[in-house]
């Protein structure tokens, strides 16, 4: 190898590696700071399934908001209803209560996982 071949290779090792953290770090797809929707799209003693962000926001008394994984504890299929004080399941029945997400209905033996949000004036976020 010449001296020039080995001075390449190093400078584009050397600067893959400081490009490599700082992608790392980019925003992607964590879900900090993401906006959910207003306050008002979550109705007293029932709830929202936000899809595409794969959280289910709840709540259970006026002005007390909970959000949970949308992601059933039993296989892994997605929530998609929010009716008589549960969160529903379509794959196997499974039903979790809105107020904490423990389980209201197997086959699920698992509660859904607590997420992280931000109520600010009329608008939610995902923190």
């Amino acid at each position: 190898m010449t001296e020039g071949a080995t001075r390449r290779t190093v400078l584009a090792t050397g600067a893959a590696a400081l490009v490599a953290p700082v992608a790392a770090c980019g925003g992607g797809s964590s879900g900090t700071g993401e906006d959910l929707g207003s306050t008002s799209d979550v109705p007293e003693g029932g709830g929202k399934v936000f899809k595409e962000q794969k959280v289910v926001v709840t709540q259970p008394k006026k002005g007390d908001f909970k959000a949970f994984s949308a992601i059933c504890t039993h296989e892994g299929c997605t929530v998609n209803v929010v009716a008589n004080g549960t969160i529903d399941c379509p794959c196997h029945g499974s039903k979790f209560h809105i107020a904490d997400g423990s389980v209201a209905h197997g086959p699920a033996t698992r509660p859904l996982p607590t997420k992280s949000i931000k109520v600010e004036k009329n608008s939610i976020r995902l923190t």
